[in-house]
C-alpha cells in the first residue's frame, strides 16, 4: 500500500493532477502541436540525413536523434534517444519520412507541454499564487523562443528543460514539507539532466545545501553525503561505460570543446549577453542566413539569431532581468529563491564569464530559463499584501507580455519564410 500511495503520487507529481492542469496542458498540446506538425509534415528541417548541425540556430537535430551527441557534453544522451529514435521508427516503419519527423516534433511538443505544467505546479502549489497571476506567468513564459523552439525540435535542451523544471518543483515541495531527498531520486535526477549535458549535474545537488539542519545533524549530513556518493558513483558507471573505461578521451575531448567555443567572436561581449544569453531565449532577434555543407558535397542554408537591431528589443530584456533582480532582493532570505539564483549562476559562468558558446547561447536557454517565471512568481508573493505595487507588476507582465507576443508571432513568420525558400 505504501509503495502504491507513492506511485499515485509521483505520476500526480509529473503529470496534471487537477481538471485545470489537464486544460491547460490541452491547450499548450494542441497549440505546439499545431506548429509542429505543420513543420514536420511540410518541410523536411526537423530531421534530414544530410543535414549533420546547425539548420536553424545552431541545433544539431541530426546529430542528437542518431547518436545523442557528442560523448564530452551529453554523456548518457545516446541512450535517451536510441529509444526515442526506435520509438519513431515504429510509427514511420523504419523510414526518416515525414512521419519520423511528425513523432519527433510530437515527443518534444509533449515534454514542453508537461515542463509548463510543471511551471504552473510550482506557482501554484510551492509559491501559492492566485490563479489568475499563475496563468499570466505561464502562457508569458509559454511564448518564450525558447520554449516555441524546443516544441518542435528534437534535442537535449526540450528534454533538459523538463527534466530541470521538474526536479526543482519536486525538490520544493520535499523542501516546504521539510523532507529529505531520497537517494533513489537524487540519482534518477543526476542520471536524466546531467546525462543529457554534463554541466547540469551540479544544478541537482543545490537543494542538499537547503535542507532543514542539513550541517547541524550528523546524521543528515551523512545521509545527504551517502545520496550524493552514491549519485556520482552511478552516474559514473554508466558513463565511463559508454566510453569504454578511456576517461582520459573525455578530458581531451572536452578540452578541445572549450577551446573551440570559447573562441572570441566579432560581435561585442555584452551585445552577444544582451541579445543571445538574455534575450535571445525569450525575444526573438532578427535572422541572419549563412551557406553551409555537410562535407560529402550537399550544400543548405542555415539560420541563425542576430543581434538586436533596435532599442525597444533591449528595453524589454532590462525590463524583465530589473524584475528578476527586484525578486531576488525582495526575497534574499527565501530559500527557494536562493536554489534558483544558484542554478542561474552556473549558467552564467559557464556561458558569460567562461564564454563558452556565448555566440550561440540562444540554445541553452533550456537549461536556465525556467528560472524567469519562478522568480516573477515570487515577486508577486513577496508584494501579495500590496496591492498598488501588486498591480504594478501584474499590469508591467501583462506589456511585457503583449510585446512579447507581437515579435515572437512576426519573427516566426519569418522563420516560415524561411522554410518555404529552402526546406521544402
Amino acid at each position: 500500500m505504501v509503495f502504491k500511495q507513492k506511485f499515485t503520487d509521483f505520476l500526480k507529481t509529473i503529470f496534471p493532477a487537477t481538471k485545470y492542469e489537464i486544460l491547460l496542458f490541452l491547450i499548450f498540446l494542441t497549440v505546439y502541436g499545431i506548429l509542429g506538425s505543420l513543420i514536420a509534415i511540410n518541410y523536411r528541417i526537423i530531421f534530414d540525413d544530410r543535414i549533420p548541425w546547425d539548420a536553424y540556430f545552431s541545433f544539431d537535430n541530426r546529430a542528437i536523434v542518431m547518436t545523442g551527441g557528442g560523448f564530452e557534453r551529453h554523456p548518457l544522451a545516446n541512450y535517451y534517444f536510441d529509444w526515442l529514435r526506435e520509438f519513431a521508427y515504429l510509427f514511420s516503419g523504419g523510414k526518416k519520412d515525414e512521419t519520423f519527423r511528425l513523432v519527433l516534433a510530437w515527443c518534444s511538443n509533449f515534454a514542453i507541454s508537461l515542463s509548463l505544467i510543471q511551471i504552473y505546479k510550482y506557482l501554484k502549489n510551492i509559491i501559492a499564487l492566485p490563479k489568475k497571476i499563475s496563468v499570466l506567468i505561464v502562457f508569458f513564459f509559454a511564448f518564450f523562443t525558447t520554449n516555441i523552439l524546443l516544441s518542435f525540435t528534437p534535442e537535449t535542451y526540450t528534454y533538459t528543460l523538463l527534466f530541470l523544471v521538474l526536479f526543482n518543483y519536486y525538490a520544493a515541495l520535499k523542501l516546504k514539507k521539510e523532507q529529505k531527498i531520497p537517494a533513489a531520486a537524487l540519482t534518477l535526477a543526476v542520471v536524466s539532466v546531467g546525462g543529457l549535458t554534463v554541466t547540469n549535474a551540479a544544478k541537482i545537488y543545490i537543494p542538499l545545501l537547503f535542507e532543514n539542519k542539513i550541517f547541524r545533524s550528523w546524521k543528515k549530513f551523512g545521509h545527504a553525503f551517502l545520496s550524493v556518493f552514491i549519485s556520482v558513483a552511478v552516474f559514473a558507471l554508466l558513463f565511463l561505460n559508454r566510453l569504454n573505461f578511456n576517461y582520459m578521451n573525455f578530458f581531451n575531448k572536452s578540452g578541445e570543446q572549450l577551446e573551440k567555443f570559447s573562441k572570441p567572436k566579432v560581435t561585442p561581449i555584452w551585445d552577444m549577453i544582451s541579445s543571445w544569453f538574455f534575450g535571445g531565449n525569450m525575444l526573438f532577434p532578427g535572422f541572419v542566413l549563412r551557406d553551409y555543407h555537410n562535407k560529402k558535397g550537399f550544400e543548405y542554408k542555415a539560420l541563425f539569431m542576430d543581434v538586436y537591431a533596435s532599442w525597444i528589443p533591449y528595453i524589454f530584456v532590462a525590463a524583465v532581468l530589473l524584475l528578476l533582480l527586484w525578486s531576488y532582493v525582495k526575497n534574499f532570505r527565501n530559500k527557494f529563491v536562493q536554489m534558483l539564483m544558484i542554478s542561474f549562476l552556473v549558467d552564467i559562468i559557464i556561458h558569460c564569464i567562461l564564454k563558452f558558446g556565448l555566440h550561440t547561447s540562444y540554445i541553452y536557454g533550456g537549461h536556465f530559463v525556467f528560472v524567469v517565471p519562478l522568480l516573477i512568481g515570487w515577486l508577486f508573493y513577496s508584494y501579495r499584501n500590496s496591492p498598488k505595487i501588486l498591480s504594478f507588476i501584474y499590469a508591467s507582465v501583462w506589456f511585457l507580455f503583449s510585446y512579447l507576443i507581437l515579435n515572437n508571432t512576426l519573427r516566426m513568420q519569418e522563420f516560415f519564410d524561411f522554410l518555404n525558400a529552402y526546406y521544402q
